[in-house]
């Protein structure tokens, strides 16, 4: 078995047989001495021996034997005390390395490598600018949205002042709708009452014909009267001009005669004219029934058209209610509007996003490492340029399962790495794995099979460093190098 030596805390080199505790002293004693019975004998190799010249042997004398033997046990007990000690109170491992933050800086976008800004392993800050692609294309994409964006706030304008026009256009045809509605109603009442009227005063009308024709014959019977009066006057008054000539009858008989004579002409031009009249008085009847008639035909005409213009004024105020539709449609189109309003800004500052990831900047501080770009390179989105190592370092130490009885987060822990070995570093027990490394392999060692062997686990434990031991070796360690750790157990 081979033997390793670790400087403990109190100062003695301790000898680790294969990193393992010995886990009882007699043991411990009986492996010691049998080193320490090997290191007291010489080792002399043949070609030494031929060398050197023979020379006679001495004996040796017992006591001394016994006294270095005496002497051997002692040193070997003391040592054995002493790694007992050591060993009962710290757990250790060499399978450990040191772990730490590496992120990885990729493209998020695709396209064509414009400038480097970094060499490796160079201290950057972060934000720092790392690598620059050509924005041009993105640049035009950015462009376009904002032509976009324009446009949809022009018909987001537009639509609202059409709404605005529809609204107004609309309210001003109803009132007028309404109103025509109303005169249309108002002009069919007029021309009802007119209907009525016309329809009222043509039986006056008729009535006054028929009278006017009752009363011809009555005053054409008076003309016949009036003539046979005139007829019977003419006649005495000829008869009574015959006897005056022969001196009959005197002269006032004759002058009676005569205004009766008279009398009967004028009452005969009397009833003429009477019938005249009666006559006149029929064809003016004719003509008031006529015009009754002509009256009702127009009032009736009147009705006729004013239903039509009810008609028509309905027709108007559906059209200006539709308007109102119109208005609802306009301000769905507005709304509509809005939505490509804010669809264009959300593609308008995606573009400025894209655009903005043309610019690779640096996500934390630390030291660039396997940059794997150059100018003019192609890349598409999610292809690796370079890794960022930042200054934040922690040991993972894998133990085996067997040493975690009394491990706990917070202990002191010595750390060794083989990059510093005259250098020991202080830190503390972070935190204890969930699981062990088997667990989070691609393929997990399943054991519910017949061929189970057990072999023991190691678990990973963080093991993480304190700052001031680690102070002038901030830019010198990193991650993966080999280290040495002891757990100080309570």
């Amino acid at each position: 078995m081979g033997a390793n030596t670790f400087n403990g805390r109190n100062g003695h080199k301790t000898i680790i047989l294969e990193k393992e505790v010995i886990p009882d002293l007699e043991t411990l004693e009986t492996v010691t001495a049998d080193r320490s019975a090997t290191a007291e004998a010489p080792v002399v190799t043949p070609e030494i021996e031929k060398e050197v010249p023979a020379k006679p042997k001495r004996k040796r004398p017992t006591g001394l034997i016994l006294a270095g033997l005496g002497v051997g046990a002692i040193a070997a007990g003391t040592f054995g005390y002493h790694y007992w000690q050591y060993a009962s109170t710290h757990q250790e491992t060499d399978n450990a390395t040191v772990a730490g933050n590496i992120h990885q800086v990729s493209s998020r976008i695709p396209g064509t490598i414009s400038e480097v800004l970094v060499n490796d392993n160079q201290l950057v800050q972060p934000g720092q600018l790392l690598v620059k692609l050509d924005p041009r294309d993105y640049q035009s994409k950015v462009q376009q949205a904002q032509a976009a964006l324009e446009n949809a706030r022009g018909q987001a304008q537009a639509a609202q002042a059409n709404i605005a026009l529809s609204s107004q256009t609309t309210t001003g045809k109803t009132t007028q709708a309404q109103g025509d509605v109303s005169g249309a109603v108002a002009a069919i009442s007029t021309a009802q009452a007119a209907v009525q009227e016309a329809q009222a005063g043509i039986p006056a009308s008729l009535a006054a014909v028929q009278e006017a024709q009752a009363g011809i014959p009555a005053a054409q019977a008076q003309v016949a009267q009036t003539n046979a009066n005139l007829e019977k006057a003419q006649a005495d008054y000829n008869r009574y001009n015959e006897l005056y000539k022969t001196g009959a009858i005197p002269r006032q008989q004759l002058d009676t005669a005569k205004a009766a004579y008279d009398v009967a002409t004028a009452q005969k031009n009397g009833a003429i004219q009477g019938v005249q009249q009666a006559q006149a008085k029929l064809a003016s009847a004719k003509v008031g029934v006529a015009k009754a008639q002509s009256q009702l035909a127009q009032a009736q005409e009147n009705v006729t058209n004013a239903q039509a213009k009810l008609a028509a004024s309905k027709g108007g105020l559906q059209q200006a209610t539709a308007g109102g539709q119109d208005t609802t449609v306009k301000r769905s189109q507005y709304e509509a509007a809005k939505a490509a309003i804010a669809q264009s800004e959300a593609s308008l500052k995606d573009a400025q996003l894209q655009l903005s990831y043309a610019n690779v900047t640096a996500p934390s501080a630390g030291r660039v490492g396997r940059k794997n770009v150059e100018v003019g390179n192609r890349v598409q989105s999610g292809t690796p340029l370079m890794a960022i190592v930042d200054n934040s370092y922690w040991v993972v130490a894998n133990f085996k399962e067997t040493q975690l009885e009394k491990m706990r987060p917070g202990e002191p822990v010595e750390i060794k790495l083989d990059s510093f070995p005259h250098h020991t570093f202080i830190g503390r027990v972070d935190s204890i794995s969930p699981a062990s490394g088997a667990q989070f392999a691609l393929l997990p060692p399943d054991n519910a099979t017949g061929n189970f062997t057990k072999v023991v686990q190691r678990i990973p434990v963080k093991v993480v460093f304190d700052q001031k031991s680690i102070q002038g070796y901030e830019s010198r360690i990193t991650p993966g190098m080999s280290a040495e750790v002891a757990v100080e157990v309570k």
